[in-house]
């Protein structure tokens, strides 16, 4: 049985130790694994992010003293990583929310010119 699993492509952000501890860095590894092969993250370890666009998500990974979020986009042919930051307040911030909407754009237009040429 062969396993269908997507790319994972990086537009914004790194996860990496330090400032990540590596059992944070590990369990992201593990959590976009899942999303790669086409698996489901349950709240609260994942959340929607429609006010960023369809099929994006927010992956909430605890610290230490601190919260990481990643989100992403899935897409037909890869799953997209636009943003990954330290979550301080219980709300998004804007700017976070705006610079991802912006990169999830740039990928639409760049999957309309592969397709429309």
């Amino acid at each position: 049985m062969g396993e269908t699993r997507k790319d994972l492509r990086w537009l914004y952000g790194e996860v990496k130790s330090p400032p990540f501890s590596e059992a944070a860095r590990k369990e992201v590894g593990a959590l976009l694994n899942r999303v790669q092969q086409g698996r489901a993250i349950p709240f609260p370890l994942s959340r929607p992010m429609p006010s960023i666009g369809p099929n994006c998500h927010e992956l909430r990974v605890p610290d230490q003293d601190k919260t990481w979020r990643v989100v992403y986009s899935i897409r037909p042919q890869a799953i997209f990583v636009l943003d990954v930051f330290q979550k301080a307040s219980r709300k998004t911030p804007r700017l976070v929310i705006d610079n991802c909407r912006a990169r999830l754009r740039r990928v639409e237009q760049s999957e309309w010119r592969a397709k429309h040429g």
